[in-house]
């Protein structure tokens, strides 16, 4: 699934595209979308801004109207030079020669701005992991408001503690902090549960700015190898209740 920071990439390969634009054509070959009447809602109007949280994208259109998109499992955004117009692409948008598509997905809809403040969905989001200024307070009462008895690794992915981090940045910021993710939350002081995600957000900044191909996992995908601070082979086990695997250094992390 794609992280806040593929999330964050693909806004900013969009923002010089259309922000501050009309688009010049807009399409919707899915068919599911074909009675929605979004090129005809949407003609005209100039996309005033491009905006993340967490795993959330949004396309902001003068005169309020809002395209959000959460991409799930198997969506993408991409930019292109040359038109790659699909029945796997739900909305297609060009301005002048360059062509912006999302492709694949499971929420793609237009909204009102008034609802995107109070859609429960979106509501209940936590701190996004990449705000400039990460709302720490609010990360630990949504912690503190959590089962004592999850493990700090599945409480990390629920996208209502914090908004952003999925499988790939669990494991990571687990280890870069030397945190055991099957830690219970009860176990977990404030300053580590800090720690996670202070030691995770320079290498997703990095990721969301230059791109996903530099994340270089330390041990995401590693099982078997050696971890890069102690040596120790690295381990793999599903984990909650989606049984998603985590990956950790039984001996470093604590």
């Amino acid at each position: 699934m794609p992280e806040g920071d593929t999330i964050a990439w693909a806004a900013k390969r969009i923002r010089p595209v259309l922000e501050g634009r009309i688009p010049d054509e807009i399409l919707t070959p899915q068919p599911r979308h074909q009675h929605d009447r979004w090129p005809d809602r949407l003609a005209g109007r100039v996309v005033t801004r491009v905006d993340t949280h967490g795993k959330h994208l949004f396309l902001r259109f003068h005169g309020d109207l809002v395209l959000h998109s959460h991409l799930g499992m198997t969506g993408s955004w991409f930019v292109s030079s040359t038109p790659r117009i699909s029945r796997r692409a739900w909305i297609v948008l060009r301005a002048g020669d360059r062509w912006v598509v999302e492709r694949d997905g499971p929420t793609l809809e237009l909204m009102t701005e008034g609802r995107t403040r109070f859609d429960q969905r979106l509501a209940a989001l936590g701190p996004d992991v990449l705000a400039p200024g990460f709302d720490a307070e609010r990360f630990l009462a949504r912690l503190r408001g959590d089962d004592p008895t999850r493990s700090i690794g599945d409480a990390l992915l629920d996208q209502r503690n914090v908004a952003g981090i999925g499988n790939i940045w669990k494991a990571e910021g687990c280890w870069e902090a030397g945190i055991d993710p099957w830690r219970p939350v009860a176990r977990v002081s404030s300053e580590e549960a800090l720690a996670v995600i202070e030691g995770l957000r320079p290498r997703m900044f990095r990721s969301a700015d230059e791109g996903p191909r530099t994340i270089q996992p330390r041990v995401y995908n590693r099982a078997g190898r050696p971890c890069p601070r102690c040596r120790s082979r690295i381990a793999a086990r599903g984990q909650g209740d989606a049984n998603r695997t985590t990956y950790w250094c039984p001996g470093c992390q604590r």
